[in-house]
C-alpha cells in the first residue's frame, strides 16, 4: 500500500509552523532552556518550553478551556497538519479520518496538581475534576472533539519510539478502504515532576547545551510540544518502509537492535539519517550501529536544538526528514564533537527523486523502531 504524508504540524520550543521552525533550524538556531523549580524539592532543572505565542491561533473551543498543556499542543499541531493538506472535517468526512495519539509521559502538570492537593490537604480535598486530565487518553478525546474526527480514535503509549509505532499502526488502519486519511499526533508537556523522575533514572543533564555523540553520556534536556503527520494515499513524501524493530533488554543490547533496524531499512543509496541522539546512552548505540551498517550516511539529530520531547520526538524527526527531502539540505548539527567519524557536516544534497531518509528512534525505555521516507514519484 502506498502511504504518503499529506500534511504536517509542528509546535516546538522554537515556535510553531513547519516552515517557520524549519527555517530557524536551517539558520542554526536553538531553543533557550529555562529553569524549572518546585517547592517539593530543592533542585531546579533546565527545560525547553513552548512559547505562548505558538498557541495564539488556537480556536476558542469549550474543550480547551480546562485542558492541560499537552492537549493544547496536540490540537494546534493537528489543526496545522489538516490546514496544510487542505482538509476540512465536516461531519460526514470526519467518519473517514482516523486519529492515533502517541504519548509517553502523559499530563504531568495535572498529575502534579492532583498530587499536591493530596499532600497539602489530604485525599478528601483533591478534586476529581482534575483526574480525567491525568489519564493517557484524555488528549486524544479532546483532539477528536476539537477536530471533528468521529472515526476510529486510538491512544498509543510508549517511549521515544512511540511516534514511529503510531505510523505503523496507521498503515494497518489505512488498509481499510473506509478510512481516507489518518492523523498521527505525538505530544509532550514538561514539568519539574517529570524532570525529577528523569534525574533519578540518571538520564538528565542539569544545564544546556545538549551534546550529541559525545564519548561521555552527559544526559538529555527535556522539552515539550507536539508534532502531527496526516497520512494519506497521495502526497510529495512517501513512507517507503516501516520497521517496528523491537525491545532491548539492556543498554548494551541497544546497538544490536539498531543495527537490525538499519539493515532492514537500507535500500540503495540512503541519503541521510535523522537520529534520536539526545546526550544519553542512545548516542553511542546509534553511532556504533551507523558506523557498522551505513558508514557513509549523513547523520543529523534535531534534539540539541529542540530538546528531548519523548512523546513528540519521533514525529519531530519525521517532520525534519520530510523537510530535508523537500529542500535537499539539513540544518547544522549543534554541539557535536568537532572530530567524530560520522558525516555530520550536513552538506547540501541534490534535489533528486532518488533521495531517501531513514528516521531512527531509540527510546529511553527499551523500544527501537525506524522508517524510511522517499520523495514521491
Amino acid at each position: 500500500m502506498s502511504l504518503r504524508i499529506g500534511g504536517m504540524g509542528w509546535i516546538t520550543p522554537l515556535g510553531s509552523g513547519v516552515d517557520a521552525v524549519w527555517q530557524r533550524l536551517l539558520r542554526g538556531e536553538e531553543a533557550c532552556a529555562e529553569k524549572i523549580g518546585d517547592k517539593f524539592g530543592d533542585r531546579s532543572y533546565s527545560a525547553f518550553r513552548v512559547p505562548g505565542s505558538a498557541l495564539t491561533g488556537l480556536p476558542h473551543h469549550p474543550r480547551l478551556r480546562r485542558a492541560s498543556a499537552i492537549s493544547r499542543f496536540a490540537a494546534a499541531a493537528g489543526l496545522e497538519a489538516l490546514a496544510e493538506a487542505g482538509v476540512k472535517l465536516d461531519p460526514p468526512y470526519g467518519q473517514r479520518v482516523a486519529l492515533i495519539f502517541a504519548i509517553s509521559n502523559g499530563g504531568v502538570i495535572y498529575t502534579k496538581r492532583f498530587y499536591r492537593d493530596i499532600v497539602e490537604s489530604g485525599a478528601q480535598s483533591a478534586s476529581p475534576l482534575f483526574f480525567p486530565e491525568t489519564v493517557f487518553n484524555a488528549p486524544a478525546s479532546h483532539l477528536a472533539a476539537i477536530l471533528g474526527i468521529t472515526g476510529a480514535t486510538y491512544t498509543l503509549v510508549g517511549d521515544g519510539a512511540v511516534g514511529i509505532l503510531a505510523i505503523k499502526m496507521a498503515e494497518d488502519l489505512m488498509a481499510n478502504d473506509a478510512i481516507d486519511r489518518c492523523l498521527v499526533v505525538g505530544a509532550e508537556e514538561v514539568d519539574w515532576l517529570l524532570c525529577d523522575a528523569y534525574r533519578k533514572w540518571r538520564l538528565l543533564r542539569l544545564e544546556s547545551p545538549m551534546e550529541p555523540f559525545n564519548n561521555a553520556a552527559r544526559g538529555t534536556i527535556l522539552s515539550e510540544g507536539a508534532g502531527a503527520v496526516l497520512l494519506a494515499r497521495d502526497g510529495a513524501i512517501k513512507v517507503e518502509s516501516i520497521y517496528a524493530g523491537g525491545p532491548y533488554r539492556g543498554r548494551g543490547e541497544a546497538a544490536k537492535v539498531l543495527k537490525r533496524v538499519l539493515s532492514e531499512l537500507t535500500e540503495g543509496d540512503t541519503s541521510f539519517i535523522i537520529a534520536s541522539a539526545n546526550g544519553t546512552f542512545v548516542d553511542q548505540a546509534e553511532y556504533q550501529a551507523v558506523s557498522e551498517v551505513m558508514r557513509d550516511a549523513i547523520v543529523y539529530t534535531p534534539k540539541p536544538a529542540l530538546g528531548e520531547s519523548a512523546g513528540a520526538g519521533a514525529l519531530w524527526q519525521i517532520i525534519v526528514a520530510s523537510q530535508a527531502l523537500r529542500d535537499g539540505k539539513l540544518p547544522p548539527l549543534l554541539h557535536a564533537p568537532s572530530k567524530i567519524p560520522l558525516h555530520t557536516s550536513t552538506p547540501a544534497m541534490p534535489a533528486a527523486s532518488t533521495l531517501r531518509a531513514i528516521v531512527l528512534s531509540c527510546g529511553l525505555n527499551q523500544q527501537i523502531a525506524g522508517l524510511r521516507l522517499g520523495k514521491g514519484g
